[in-house]
């Protein structure tokens, strides 16, 4: 079996049975854009992450940057405010997303043209046409076809692909709460080790990689929205959010602070390429 379909069966042992999805009140899937409108908000309070630094470093001053799997920008917004752009092409197949994005990017003021795609990437790579440089945090664990998506990154991007995701699954956290509501246990994989082998198989190269420690991100921090959105992950009904919030609490108290991520960055293809 190669690294794709490795990737591709990996994820998906990650699906939820059919048992509890189709007992579940509410939709497990999405998550409310101000949980990631405030996620944007820290990064571009913070300081640059490594991801942020490889697209900075590779962005000309009055160039186009593509985010793609955009959330509210906290992948791309940094690199806009540190470089410049003279367009940010955002690229989500949530509108709400693409709504909280232009928002951000309005308070930000850099005096970028943000340009809204939405859609699935690689479907909507003809509408983007070429970019600079591109950036992609935390979307590939939502990506079976790993291989082609990348490929695509790499045909718009005329300078550098970055890409961005924790070192584990991330839904990986949550699985002691699996197994204590539903007695399920989850898988241990996909990682950050796989994907890479998915990508250098597609591209024919080795990435150059970069593993350090970003924000923890734990839905017992967001208030009472997390505590929601991770009920409705788990399939459960609104009178178990106390249950939630306790479960929350105690796993806060055993986990270690600080999320393993790993980026990925490789060039582009150049015109002619």
């Amino acid at each position: 079996m190669d690294a794709a379909e490795t990737w591709a069966r990996a994820l998906a042992e990650w699906a939820i049975p059919d048992h509890i999805l189709g007992a579940a009140p509410e939709t497990p899937w999405g998550c409310p854009p101000e949980l990631f409108a405030g996620t944007a908000r820290r990064a571009l309070a913070s300081g640059l992450t490594p991801t942020h630094l490889r697209a900075a470093e590779a962005l000309p001053a009055g160039g186009v940057l593509l985010d793609v799997g955009c959330g509210a920008g906290a992948t791309s917004l940094p690199v806009a405010r540190a470089v410049h752009p003279s367009r940010v092409v955002a690229v989500d197949e949530d509108p709400r997303m693409l709504e909280a994005f232009a928002q951000l990017a309005a308070e930000a003021d850099e005096g970028f043209e943000a340009d809204l795609v939405e859609g699935r990437w690689p479907e909507v790579a003809s509408r983007v046409g070429r970019v600079d440089v591109a950036v992609c945090g935390n979307v590939a664990y939502n990506v079976p076809g790993l291989g082609s998506f990348v490929t695509a990154l790499t045909s718009a991007a005329t300078v550098r692909v970055v890409l961005e995701l924790g070192e584990r699954h991330p839904q990986s956290w949550l699985s002691p709460l699996w197994e204590q509501f539903w007695g399920l246990g989850r898988p241990t994989r996909t990682t950050a080790g796989d994907a890479l082998a998915v990508i250098t198989q597609a591209l024919g190269l080795v990435p150059e990689v970069e593993h350090w420690t970003g924000e923890r991100s734990f839905a017992g921090q967001w208030g009472p929205a997390g505590v929601a959105w991770a009920r409705r992950r788990l399939c459960l009904p609104e009178a178990a959010e106390p249950q939630v919030a306790a479960a929350l609490d105690q796993l806060r108290l055993q986990d270690v602070p600080g999320s393993a991520m790993a980026t990925f960055w490789w060039p582009g293809r150049a015109p002619g390429q």
